[in-house]
């Protein structure tokens, strides 16, 4: 499926950036939240994918959430913006599928109320053939 070779193709860059993983560390890029995860942490969440054209076109959209123990939005909105600087655009390659294009469709940040914990939801769309 396209959308597994999207998501391998996003989670190998995320983990191959220096940058990156010296704000998360070198686990912190999951397809899961784990019960008692190291943070700050990136997450795959959901990802909604679509026939575009009825033949080879797909529109995913996929959501990654950025996860964070401190006090004030800072640390997630620093890891959000270092995730859309590297994918927003990208020109990843895909095992078996061509990316058309990758976009940040936006970012919302909230403290969730039973964990105290800071979220920062990143929405990205990609176009695949």
């Amino acid at each position: 499926m396209a959308a597994n070779a999207l998501v391998k193709a996003m989670f190998a860059r995320l983990v191959g950036d220096a940058e990156l993983v010296a704000l998360v560390g070198t686990d912190g890029v999951r397809d899961r939240l784990l019960a008692r995860a190291k943070m700050p942490c990136i997450v795959f969440g959901e990802i909604d994918s679509r026939d575009e054209d009825g033949e080879s076109l797909q529109v995913h959209l996929v959501t990654l959430e950025v996860w964070s123990l401190a006090e004030g939005r800072r640390e997630a909105q620093v890891i959000a913006e270092r995730v859309r600087a590297l994918l927003h655009d990208a020109a990843l390659v895909l095992e078996g599928f061509d990316l058309v294009n990758l976009t940040h469709r936006g970012t919302r940040t909230r403290r969730e109320t039973k964990t105290k914990f800071q979220l920062a939801e990143m929405r990205f769309r990609a176009v695949t053939e």
